[in-house]
């Protein structure tokens, strides 16, 4: 294994972050926080490290899979032990396994929080913790490979190791530009974002908190109400971009290219968007009765619906009081999720699209034991291998999701909290139902469910098997003892 690309990534991302800790130090010089110090010192001393780690270049710049999957896992662990330590240190988090769950669940875009009262934070405080969602939604090392120089074909590795989906591709042939073009989309549809919520009545301070966090499907808000008491306009915008950062964002790379015809053409995306439809218009059916107008129902239907299909996780309302039917068809869009490549979680809508397949193939062949018949997506035949590991992904998902709750079951809830809060992480929504619903935090859980809880959103964002990876015994093998001649 190539250790020494491994150090010097880690290096790198140290440095990245370190760089990102400056902005909420503006923002404490603009409000007059001193907590600002503290970040300084902390970007400060990520710098320092980042540096030293990074001014021996390896000789081997390769790196296989293997390699690019421990590299993100701990880059992702190491991130968030970094930015962690403003929050423990100015003691507006003052313990530390909330202050890293609280941090994980910026940087996994997750949403779930241990903060009874958020508004109680300082203004870097809300800054920082939002900025994290928009760091961790199209991913660290996606934005190291986009700016840092990197040699070696190889670096595809990274970015199949972080980006969300079955499978990854190149837009265009080097790697380096592909991720240029994403954080080129990202960035604009944030700042477009952020332009339409101003025009809304919002401060530049607020719009730019909850753009982060739409963008990067995370679910931090500033306020303790989330967005019940902001504007149907404001809740529209959000909810329709919480829609559109659930999307493919290779489909947007079409857009760019003025070839409109293709974005539709992703069948992923269809069924994404079909799939948002039939939803809110059976919780607004459902719910019409709880308020004053089908206009108000309309409203909080597609918010939730947007919200926890691209898990992001805002919150309009108190979506658990719902009938069940509601919190039903919520659950179901909390697993499925967002579409891959896209900043949201969940299983994804492609993973999805092929099992539904796959059992509509293995149907034909019991009806028709000689036809031949393949699993296509986009017009382009599913290979077996992508099938195989999609099949694999499922039993794994469904035995961490299990593990976890059996783990997170010693803490003696009922069962609807200790089920959603283990599927929100792992799906990197947030919010679930009952003592975890969208009025409600984690803070009540014992240390020990919530490292559990902690493991899951990394696994979850980074698609189970670069976390799992690492307690894998075959990765230490060697590592440890000499080689014998």
């Amino acid at each position: 294994m190539n250790i020494q690309m491994i150090r010097y990534t880690l290096a790198q991302v140290l440095r990245i972050e370190g760089v990102f800790l400056l902005l909420p130090c503006i923002v404490s010089l603009i409000y007059r926080e001193k907590v600002g110090l503290i970040y300084l010192f902390t970007a400060l001393a990520l710098l320092i490290i980042g540096t030293i780690g990074s001014l021996f270049k390896p000789k081997n710049m390769v790196i296989y899979l293997k390699e690019g999957c421990v590299a993100t896992s701990l880059s992702w662990i190491l991130m968030s032990l970094g930015g962690c330590l403003p929050f423990y240190i100015s003691g507006e988090i003052p313990s530390f396994t909330d202050a890293l769950f609280e941090t994980v669940s910026g940087f996994t875009t997750t949403g779930a929080s241990i903060l009874p009262e958020v508004e109680v934070l300082t203004h870097t405080a809300l800054f920082w913790r939002s900025f994290t969602h928009w760091l961790g939604g199209m991913g660290v090392l996606v934005f190291l490979l986009a700016v840092i120089p990197m040699s070696g074909g190889s670096n595809i590795n990274l970015m199949r190791a972080e980006s969300p989906g079955p499978s990854v591709g190149k837009l265009v042939p080097k790697i380096r530009h592909t991720a240029r073009i994403l954080y080129i989309i990202y960035l604009v549809m944030t700042v477009i974002e952020m332009i339409l919520l101003m025009l809304g009545g919002m401060n530049l301070f607020e719009a730019s908190t909850l753009s982060f966090g739409t963008a990067g499907t995370g679910g931090f808000g500033i306020k303790n109400d989330s967005f019940a008491s902001y504007s149907a306009y404001i809740q529209w915008v959000v909810a329709i971009f919480m829609v559109l950062f659930g999307v493919n964002f290779n489909a947007y790379y079409f857009i760019l290219l003025r070839q409109f015809r293709k974005f539709f053409d992703f069948e992923e995306v269809r069924r994404y968007l079909i799939f948002i439809g039939i939803a809110t218009a059976v919780i607004c059916v459902n719910v019409v009765n709880l308020y004053d107008s089908v206009g108000e129902a309309l409203t909080h239907s597609f918010f939730q619906v947007a919200s926890l299909v691209s898990s992001t996780g805002y919150g309009s309302t108190d979506f658990d009081t719902w009938p069940t039917l509601s919190k039903l068809t919520l659950i179901l869009l909390m697993t499925v999720g967002a579409c891959a490549g896209s900043t949201g979680g969940g299983v994804k809508v492609s993973r999805f699209t092929v099992l539904l397949k796959s059992i509509r193939k293995e149907f034909a062949s019991y009806i028709h034991p000689k036809i031949v018949r393949k699993i296509s997506l986009d017009g382009r035949t599913v290979e077996h291998d992508v099938v195989r590991s999609i099949n694999v992904y499922f039993i794994t998902f469904f035995a961490v999701l299990m593990g976890s709750m059996f783990i997170v079951a010693l803490d003696g809830h009922d069962l609807v909290t200790t089920f959603t809060a283990v599927l929100a992480t792992l799906n990197n929504i947030g919010p679930g139902l009952s003592k975890v619903g969208p009025t409600c935090n984690y803070s009540f859980f014992s240390p020990l469910s919530k490292y559990v809880l902690i493991l899951d959103m990394l696994a979850g964002r980074l698609e189970l098997f670069p976390i799992l990876i690492l307690f894998h015994p075959t990765l230490y093998k060697g590592l440890f003892t000499r080689k014998r001649r």
